[in-house]
């Protein structure tokens, strides 16, 4: 859709993001201030900073400015949190002009004091359109400063940062298109601001700035290299080699999937991870959690919408069964809450995937997906409108947030209110291929109680046409089968496999039905449930012993007082 021919047209210097943008401060500008009175308000208004933000500012400076990466992690991922709970959990951090006197005017650090300045206002509060508008315009400076500087430049942040500028970059831009799609809402000014302006956030300048990070970074020949062997540095180049350009252009790959998502383009979106292998340990998405269910997510979301079931079940158990083993060292992460909130979307998905498509999970995700998702479950399994409604519902909870690339038709109000919204259509094409895949579960259910069954039988059964049963059951038949990925980095590739456990040849007007068991791993949940119940029982000890202990500490205490008396 968007890569046939990007490399001719996409990638290279990023100046035409910002072209022919208006500038937001000769929209929004008021009366012309003097210069001295600007450097007095500055000064001023550094003097209203609290004391431990002004100290934390100067240490994050000095920290960035020495290539501390250590000392910014601590600074990034504790620091700024908790003074913002502190300080600013109800408004903005203070203003950059009143930073920048704090740090001699430094250029790169208010940049980068700015992509945090308006994420905090994104996550806390409620953005403005001159705050999207001047939110773009810094990302605009950040990565024309880093893209098109003559050499590498001398900076270096935590990966966690890095993920989350090109993160946010990502979520600003969704954002973006949501808050302008929805017309109706827009004051008169604003509609005119938008018209003006409909290069702020363009699908084609966030594109390109991802791209121009893949290519600037050379990452995708370093992937390519490392897996088939080579040497590494020498396909990086001279940007590629600073971990900087080599994670920002890592992390773009997965923020191209996120995008072609939101787009629709699920093909392009596996395509884009042509490099990159899921099934390894040691890739670079593993050491960002964030990164890590970020990809998994959007993978199996992909596959789910492609039809794949057992894919994107896979997809989602594998990632579902890391974060619940690795949930209590992740609680004091910058990312709990978000990486708990995505886990919860695929635990739905997770549900509607087995659903259509029955096989055996994990027995922690089987027990979990019973207890959250038992009553759905057991809906879409009988079929029929309400099946479909249960379906709507978890869709629409756990489903990215979809996009139009285009904005809307400012000269036709009406027209432009009255258009689909994306989440709808996207809605209605997964619903179109799970209607023909609730024939599944619903004929799996009476077929694993026999062995050979008449087909009229059956059709009373299902209060069916024995016409139209035959048919079901080439559906079924059909559907028991799909492409399922067999290598570890082509997402896209995979051989027709059997997805289910039961299997049925029609003669006539006799089904013959056989079914493959799998044995339970019976050592498996004896060990799980015996160390469950020594924690319970370790438990009880502890707690009978300080029973004990405090019930003595009275008597031992009024033995003296009697002895006194």
């Amino acid at each position: 859709m968007y890569q046939e021919n990007f490399d001719e047209e996409f990638i290279g210097d990023i100046d035409a993001v910002v072209e022919n943008y208006v500038n937001v401060g000769e929209i929004y500008e008021g009366e012309m201030v003097g210069e001295e009175e600007l450097i007095m308000q500055a000064h001023s208004g550094a003097q209203s900073i609290p004391e431990q933000v002004r100290k934390f500012l100067g240490h994050l400076y000095r920290n960035m400015t020495n290539g501390n990466v250590n000392d910014l992690i601590y600074n990034y991922e504790n620091q700024f949190v908790r003074l913002s709970d502190k300080y600013y959990a109800k408004t903005s951090w203070p203003e950059p002009q009143y930073v920048a006197a704090l740090v001699g005017d430094d250029g790169l650090f208010l940049t980068l004091y700015r992509e945090l300045y308006y994420r905090h206002i994104y996550s806390r509060l409620h953005p403005s359109l001159e705050t999207r508008f001047r939110s773009f315009e810094n990302y605009c400076d950040l990565f024309n400063y880093i893209l098109n500087s003559d050499g590498p430049i001398d900076l270096e942040l935590p990966s966690q940062w890095l993920w989350d500028i090109v993160d946010e970059f990502i979520y600003q831009f969704q954002s973006f298109c949501t808050h302008r799609s929805r017309v109706a809402k827009r004051a008169p000014e604003e509609i005119a601001l938008l018209k003006e302006n409909p290069q702020v956030w363009n699908t084609y300048s966030v594109l390109n700035v991802l791209y121009s990070l893949i290519q600037k970074s050379n990452i995708n020949q370093q992937l390519l290299v490392s897996r088939q062997g080579g040497d590494v540095i020498e396909a990086a180049g001279p940007f590629g080699v600073r971990p900087l350009y080599k994670m920002l252009g890592y992390f773009s790959i997965i923020g191209l999937v996120r995008v072609h998502c939101m787009l629709g383009d699920y093909t392009l979106a596996l395509q884009t991870l042509e490099n990159i292998e899921l099934g390894n340990n040691r890739a670079l998405f593993t050491r960002v959690t964030a990164c890590h269910v970020t990809v998994y997510y959007y993978v199996g979301f992909a596959y789910l919408m492609m039809g794949r079931y057992a894919d994107a079940i896979q997809t989602f158990a594998h990632i579902l069964t890391f974060v619940s083993r690795t949930k209590q060292y992740q609680q004091r992460s910058l990312h709990f809450d978000a990486v708990n909130k995505k886990a919860d979307q695929m635990y739905a998905l997770l549900a509607v995937a087995i659903s259509l498509s029955p096989v055996r999970v994990d027995e922690n995700i089987h027990t979990h997906l019973r207890e959250a998702y038992g009553d759905q479950q057991h809906k879409i399994q009988r079929g029929g409108e309400e099946a479909i409604d249960v379906l709507s519902e978890l869709f629409l909870f756990s489903c990215p947030k979809f996009i139009m690339p285009n904005p809307p038709n400012y000269d036709d109000l009406e027209a432009a209110s009255n258009i689909v919204e994306p989440q709808s259509y996207q809605l209605k094409t997964f619903l179109r291929e799970a209607r023909l895949q609730l024939v599944v579960p619903t004929l799996r259910s009476f077929l694993k109680l026999y062995t050979t069954m008449g087909l009229d039988r059956l059709s009373t059964f299902l209060d069916m046409d024995p016409a139209e049963l035959r048919n079901q059951l080439i559906v079924y038949k059909q559907r028991c089968r799909q492409i399922k990925c067999t290598s570890g980095s082509d997402l896209l590739m995979g051989e027709p496999v059997a997805t289910t456990d039961l299997d049925f040849a029609l003669q006539e007007d006799m089904i013959f039905i056989a079914e493959s068991r799998v044995g339970r791993r019976y050592a498996d949940w004896f060990i799980r449930n015996t160390n469950k119940i020594q924690d319970l029982i370790g438990n009880l000890e502890t707690r009978q012993k300080t029973f004990i202990a405090n019930a003595s500490k009275p008597k031992e205490e009024e033995q003296p007082v009697v002895a006194a008396a």
